[in-house]
């Protein structure tokens, strides 16, 4: 968004005129003071201040509405740009792990869960003509939002998730399963499907690597991201449903050859990630395996101002003339 002039020397005029106005006005005697005699003639008179006040401020208001004027002859306008892409980018759906044991604190002082979040949305930022989708995994697995290139509503639902939302186990066949269901149906070039977990499938009616397979025939790319460290880790955080705050130390023991396994019967990738640059690290290989050539058009919009300008400068200048006409002369 730019905001502009189209006559730049009208422009300059108009700032000058303020500041070489306000000089001259306060170089020249106040010809607009009201003098009451009290009393017999000859008395002493005195100077209404109220009003003084009043006529300062009218006059300023008068220099304001000038300068309008001025400003609205320049041609005032706001430039907006919008970038169109003219290609499709990939359809790509995550999916993510929201287990209580995501909330084992192993990233650096922060939790794989939190972690996660912050990597995935800025890896939704630096993609622009993807369309991003999100499948939250727990004891269930459900679909949180389609493929979509709405980056405030995607972002949004990502930081309304929360740990234990959908329960304490972990559905990856099921989330794996929701995620191949919507991408079969993408009409994208490119398709994939990446989760994000910390641990072995304990629950759910689908097994994850007939699920996996499920990613294999529909042509889409498959990364399995294994967040999170071996032994025993602190876990802090809240249950969404009791409220309670559940804190200790967890065992962390998740398989990663079951999730290498798994990576493999979708024909896919397996990526460890124990600590946060290792998480970073995961979403940039990811981020330079699916790389796709965009075209773009960025298109101008100019709006015209000029007549809210000149409106301004009118209500100003008219509004001054009534209470200098009516109620002033009033008051005096």
């Amino acid at each position: 968004m730019n905001f502009n002039f189209e006559n730049q020397l009208i422009a300059i005029a108009a700032f000058m005129f303020i500041p070489v106005t306000v000089l001259i006005y306060s170089k020249l005697r106040n010809p607009f003071v009201a003098s009451v005699p009290l009393g017999a003639p000859g008395g002493i008179p005195f100077k209404n201040s109220q009003i003084n006040i009043l006529i300062k401020i009218f006059k300023c208001l008068e220099i304001a509405g000038i300068s309008l004027l001025f400003l609205a002859a320049a041609g005032p306008s706001l430039k907006t740009s919008e970038t169109v892409w003219m290609n499709r980018g990939a359809d790509i759906i995550f999916i993510l792990d929201v287990s209580p044991s995501m909330a084992a604190i192993d990233m650096d002082g922060r939790n794989r869960f939190t972690a996660a979040k912050t990597l995935l949305s800025d890896f939704v930022s630096q993609r622009p003509s993807d369309n991003i989708g999100l499948v939250a995994t727990g004891e269930d697995a459900a679909l949180l939002l389609p493929p979509t290139s709405d980056r405030e509503a995607l972002l949004l639902r990502l930081e309304q998730l929360r740990i234990g939302e959908f329960g304490d186990g972990t559905a990856l066949g099921m989330g794996i399963a929701v995620a191949a269901y919507h991408l079969e149906k993408s009409g994208a070039k490119r398709k994939a499907a990446i989760i994000i977990t910390d641990g072995e499938n304990n629950a759910g009616a689908i097994h994850p690597e007939t699920a996996a397979a499920m990613l294999l025939d529909i042509g889409a790319s498959f990364y399995v991201i294994a967040a999170g460290s071996a032994g025993e880790v602190p876990i802090d955080y809240t249950d969404p449903f009791t409220r309670i705050r559940r804190t200790g130390i967890f065992d962390s023991r998740f398989d990663a050859e079951s999730l290498r396994r798994l990576s493999a019967s979708g024909g896919g990738t397996f990526i460890s990630a124990p600590s946060l640059d290792a998480f970073a690290a995961a979403f940039s290989r990811i981020d330079d395996e699916e790389m796709t050539v965009l075209r773009s058009r960025v298109f101008y919009k100019k709006y015209s101002l000029f007549f809210h300008f000149l409106t301004a400068a009118a209500v100003i200048l008219v509004s001054i003339r009534f209470f200098k006409n009516f109620l002033l002369r009033a008051v005096l």
